[in-house]
């Protein structure tokens, strides 16, 4: 008999209003600085309440709808950085704890509130986020902790809030974690055939990876 899973914890929907920075001489729009919301906010059309992106060829869409990063790896960050960890401080939508965004598997999926949501894959941040965080550096650091928080698609629309409760409804029958897809995307190569074995998987990632097997199909 499996154990359990977890529940945990809704501490903070976070949305943004667009902001001009410079980056590179040049003004940005930016989506990433986020701030907790009160209330009930409503998870809709590939969105978080009003949050909206800036770019959203990078950003936002089906499969990077909503953007989680989880309390116990701002913990470790707060340490490694010696500084305070707000929630929305890395751009996410949803900050969570008790529930392993990390170890989540890719189609496993959340019920939050009223909303059902489905894990998708890693957050690969630009340049942005390394202003924000006011170090040039800090996005090879970010991709090496292997911290990287989750994307979900939204399944099931619905109003959810700071206190919900997080269920996981359902894991797929695979081994693609959101830490195992951030070391294929900092470099490793065995890890893909297991990548690959996820049917939830994004036509994106699914054309990446397979681009990286050589011929014989296997990692060299």
């Amino acid at each position: 008999m499996s154990p359990t899973p977890p529940i945990g914890r809704l501490l903070s929907v976070n949305v943004a209003k667009m902001r001009l920075i410079v980056l590179n001489g040049e003004p940005t729009k930016t989506g990433i600085y986020k701030y907790p919301v009160e209330g009930r906010v409503m998870v809709a059309d590939n969105q978080v309440g009003t949050d909206r992106q800036a770019d959203y060829e990078v950003h936002g869409g089906y499969d990077k709808a909503v953007y989680a990063y989880a309390d116990e790896d701002y913990r470790r960050w707060a340490e490694e950085l010696g500084q305070q960890m707000q929630p929305g401080l890395f751009g996410e939508n949803l900050t969570t704890a008790g529930i392993d965004v990390t170890g989540a598997l890719i189609g496993e999926r959340w019920r939050i509130g009223e909303a059902l949501l489905e894990v998708s894959e890693p957050r690969q941040p630009c340049s942005k986020f390394s202003h924000k965080m006011g170090d040039p550096g800090f996005l090879k650091r970010f991709a090496k902790a292997l911290r990287p928080g989750a994307y979900l698609r939204i399944i099931e629309e619905g109003e959810i809030g700071a206190g919900d409760s997080i269920e996981v409804t359902s894991r797929p029958k695979h081994e693609a974690t959101i830490e195992l897809m951030s070391r294929v995307a900092v470099g490793e190569r065995d890890p893909i055939p297991q990548l690959l074995a996820a049917e939830a998987l994004s036509a994106q990632w699914r054309r990446w990876a397979e681009g990286r097997l050589p011929d014989d199909g296997e990692p060299s």
